[in-house]
């Protein structure tokens, strides 16, 4: 056998026994990028050497695992995936995400202690040398919110289908003690706690405006049809306002790096005969989407919706009417 053909055994073997529910036939030819096919012939090879995996009825299909996990001598990690682990809670830490940065230094520390011996010396120079190439480059901006305090409550609330108390110093009425149904967190440029409060819709909770946040213990009654991802999905950013079918038409010159760039999930890209780039996509929140199109200067052209248009100008003029108004005393 091909030594790439004994990865790709090891790597469908990690697959099952990474999985609590197991994988169907088609999930692992789809996490392996190959044909239905193949993968049954890649299943009963790993069974050779792993006699241990189970098959799971899930009617109308069968799923595979095993059960146990891998002997630490299948799991040696290469030097790339350290630099990566490495490089990721250095990025967290300078974004000044340290409870998540914290998280996977101590990811790092046990793959290193579950290592054997031999494996870690053969590591250690090439970790050296990828850690001493590689680096950062931090951008302008904020520096999220992260208190582990405030994520843990979330985070328990969570797992535990619970209801979260907290004191609320935003909104209408700073200080007002507020009791919510979590749904999620998203974390970016500031982050967000996602819940609904009462009757109402999910909406977005500032977590640096959360203070004593406390589990309730309460069940929280969630709305089972609710997918955090297509709610991030409705936002260019963070904010959420009225959904917006968006047109953009990216002028010749920067059209190789559109056709790079992402602008939204569900994207849609046009190449015109002309040479430029249509951009299509559904979004809220104009006034972040108005904000980022600065960053392209003269090369874009909003087509649609009007309301896009306008707040794209009315933020231009408050940037000339800022730098045109005369100096500022000190």
């Amino acid at each position: 056998m091909r030594h790439e053909k004994g990865a790709r055994l090891l790597e469908l073997a990690r697959l099952l026994a990474s999985s609590a529910e197991g994988l169907t036939l088609d999930e692992m030819a789809d996490r392996l990028g190959v044909g239905r096919r193949t993968a049954e012939r890649m299943r009963d090879a790993v069974r050779e050497v792993f006699p241990q995996m189970e098959e799971v009825d899930d009617p109308p299909t069968r799923r595979f695992r095993i059960p146990a996990g891998l002997d630490g001598l299948f799991q040696a990690p290469t030097a790339e995936e350290l630099a990566a682990l490495n490089t990721a809670a250095e990025a967290f830490a300078n974004q000044g995400a340290s409870g998540r940065a914290s998280a996977l230094r101590s990811l790092e520390q046990k793959v290193l202690s579950a290592t054997r011996a031999a494996a870690r010396r053969r590591l250690a120079p090439d970790l050296e040398a990828l850690l001493q190439a590689e680096t950062i480059a931090v951008q302008a901006g904020p520096r999220p919110f992260e208190d582990e305090a405030v994520l843990a409550a979330v985070r328990e609330a969570l797992k535990g289908l619970s209801t979260l108390s907290f004191r609320y110093e935003g909104g209408s009425q700073p200080g007002r003690l507020r009791e919510v149904t979590p749904y999620g967190i998203l974390f970016g440029r500031a982050n967000y706690l996602v819940a609904s409060e009462g009757e109402g819709r999910p909406r977005n909770w500032r977590l640096d405006r959360i203070a004593e946040p406390a589990v309730t213990g309460k069940p929280a009654r969630r709305d089972e049809t609710f997918s955090l991802q297509d709610y991030a999905d409705e936002s260019f950013g963070i904010f959420q306002d009225d959904t917006q079918d968006v047109v953009l038409r990216i002028l010749p010159a920067s059209a190789e790096g559109a056709l790079r760039w992402r602008f939204h999930s569900d994207q849609r890209l046009e190449q015109q005969p002309d040479g430029s780039v249509i951009v299509r996509f559904r979004a809220s929140g104009m006034r972040e989407l108005a904000w980022h199109l600065f960053t392209w200067g003269d090369q874009v052209q909003v087509l649609a919706p009007d309301v896009l248009k306008q707040t794209l100008i009315e933020q231009i003029e408050l940037a000339r009417r800022a730098h045109t108004s005369g100096p500022v005393a000190a």
